[in-house]
């Protein structure tokens, strides 16, 4: 969401291991709904919402990282507790969330299915990394078992409580699906009967984590990994007089990856 994090140089932090001069990132915690946000140019944010970074990418592409990387990583870790070399699904992949979860999935051996509603997409998906793009029509499951015999071994559900079902029933005995995301902005299952709603052996969990929860050196290695060429996220730039347009975009799906506000050209 747009304000919800910063990223920038430390003008001051007194009374903390935080350095002048040095760059880090701000998320969560109230940003820009308890209190201003990210739409400045200084931010003033509690300590514990500030993550330290050592990288040279650009502003414009370290201010994408911060929240969407944090609920990847930790949906990816505490949420679906993926292994090396899994095979997982992401659905929802043309979000930052679902591209960030791509990247992280990736740099470790994983085998990623990844959907899209949007036949235009696919392609976009494959040039990410994704090793079999899904167009979601709603019912995906079977397609995803005839890749992966016996079903994946985790999956992140970021589309919402429409295709959670399906979702589930993608994924093997023993496996599990983290709910992370509501892009359907559908928030609630109705008539939720686990017994008859979650196939026998899948886990499901859930994930929604902090500042705290992104530990600084993936920040850095996933900047660092940007910054060389090894990974891609699709950023598009827009100044303080477009903010209006950004959300307008944001909310019509319009695109692709994420959208970071700068406040100097």
């Amino acid at each position: 969401m747009l304000g919800i994090e910063a990223s920038g140089v430390v003008e001051a932090a007194p009374g903390t291991t935080l350095r002048p001069g040095q760059k880090a990132v701000a998320l969560m915690g109230g940003m820009g709904r308890s209190f201003d946000g990210g739409y400045a140019e200084y931010t003033l944010v509690p300590a514990g919402q500030v993550i330290p970074v050592d990288t040279d990418l650009d502003w414009a592409g370290l201010g994408a990282l911060p929240e969407a990387l944090q609920t990847a990583y930790g949906s990816l870790t505490t949420g679906v507790g993926a292994r090396d070399a899994d095979a997982v699904l992401i659905r929802g992949g043309t979000s930052a969330v679902g591209i960030l979860t791509v990247l992280l999935a990736k740099r470790r051996g994983m085998t990623v299915l990844s959907t899209t509603r949007r036949e235009q997409r696919r392609n976009e998906l494959l040039s990410l990394g994704v090793d079999h793009a899904l167009i979601d029509h709603g019912r995906i499951a079977e397609e995803v078992r005839d890749l992966v015999p016996g079903g994946v071994d985790g999956a992140v559900e970021l589309v919402g409580a429409p295709t959670l079902r399906d979702t589930l029933r993608a994924t093997r005995a023993g496996g599990t699906v983290c709910f992370t995301g509501m892009l359907s902005n559908e928030w609630i299952i109705r008539d939720f009967y686990p017994i008859e709603f979650i196939p026998k052996g899948v886990r499901l969990t859930a994930y929604s984590g902090e500042a705290a929860d992104l530990p600084a050196e993936v920040l850095s290695e996933v900047a660092n990994a940007l910054r060389r060429g090894e990974a891609h996220l699709p950023v598009t730039v827009r100044g303080m007089d477009e903010i209006v347009a950004a959300h307008d975009d944001m909310e019509h799906n319009r695109v692709l990856g994420k959208q970071v506000v700068v406040t100097r050209g």
